[in-house]
């Protein structure tokens, strides 16, 4: 089956869904192409983009996700960070400075940014009930504090109430199946464990274990398309042996399944996840569990195929 990626044509049999995308944006590129394929559902009606937020507090991580926001013709999208504790890691092969100099945008640092809990309640109270997917692919620092905050102006309800009343489930990339150490929940241990422990939705993991065998980029860096996620491809592969052939694509595979399930290309393992203090992750199979984790169906080359086509979306001019 081939998924068409640059019509900008609305699916009239279904709504889009409803999306929070939230992201490290910077230690990491395939962050990049994760929220490129999030635009290119967007723009094919398949997705609605209520926010974009960070849970890394580096500097020009809310500057790099607007400058696609941007270029995708979305500047109206609030993007929100943390704004008490929080993980601070900058982007060693340096495209957040490059794609920041060289394309418009109005956030100069990520503390500019909107408060990412006072964010996610005010979005989430004006949203239909059960109907917003959260997507993480970075630290669980705000799901946490989502979890923790108190009543507002924006709902009367407490964090925990919020997210059972309005969210429709949490999908994240996050864990290695089914045991395992792995960066977005060992960063914030501590979030992790808490977010994992009491989320009251269903949570749909792509684990460490899917975006390592899928090697995304090269179709992209050699083809004519013209977009940011082709110049940071083009500039980071080059930098570590291990991307010779693509990079590991971890957070692209949460994007996909988020919009079009998991029939995309995988099967689900149901049960349990348990994180300790130091962020290493345990599963407990049980078939009535909440929680689940990808599991290959198609070959990580077809998923490959799939992500690459939405990774070489160019903007649809409005």
């Amino acid at each position: 089956m081939f998924y068409t990626c640059n019509s900008n044509k609305k699916d009239v049999a279904e709504s889009p869904v409803k999306i929070i995308f939230d992201s490290d944006f910077g230690p990491d590129y395939d962050d990049v192409g994760a929220l490129t394929i999030l635009h290119a559902f967007a723009d094919s009606g398949k997705a609605e983009i209520l926010a974009t937020m960070a849970s890394n507090k580096y500097a020009l991580v809310a500057p790099a996700m607007e400058v696609l926001n941007i270029f995708y013709g979305r500047p109206e999208i609030p993007i929100g960070s943390p704004k008490s504790k929080g993980v601070n890691i900058g982007c060693w092969q340096h495209w957040t400075d490059s794609v920041v100099a060289k394309y418009p945008h109005t956030i100069d640092s990520t503390a500019q940014t909107h408060d990412a809990v006072q964010l996610y309640r005010k979005i989430l109270a004006s949203q239909p009930d059960t109907s917003v997917v959260i997507v993480t692919v970075g630290f669980l620092t705000n799901m946490q504090d989502l979890l923790i905050s108190k009543p507002d102006s924006f709902s009367p309800l407490n964090g925990m109430d919020l997210v059972t009343k309005k969210v429709k489930k949490l999908v994240s990339m996050a864990g290695k199946f089914p045991e395992g150490m792995e960066f977005n929940v060992k960063e914030d241990s501590l979030a992790s464990k808490y977010a994992f422990e009491n989320w009251p939705t269903k949570i749909l993991f792509s684990g460490f274990e899917i975006g390592e065998k899928i090697h995304t980029g090269i179709q992209l860096i050699n083809s004519a398309v013209q977009n940011p996620a082709k110049e940071v491809f083009n500039m980071s592969i080059p930098l570590a042996a291990e991307d010779k052939n693509g990079r590991m694509s971890w957070d692209q595979t949460s994007v996909l399944v988020a919009v079009l399930g998991t029939k995309v290309g995988f099967t689900e393992q149901f049960g349990t996840i348990q994180v300790d203090n130091s962020g290493y992750n345990r599963w407990i199979s049980d078939s009535e569990g909440k929680h689940s984790y990808l599991v290959f169906q198609k070959t990580p080359e077809k998923i490959r195929e799939i992500i690459e086509q939405y990774m070489m979306h160019q903007a649809v001019r409005k």
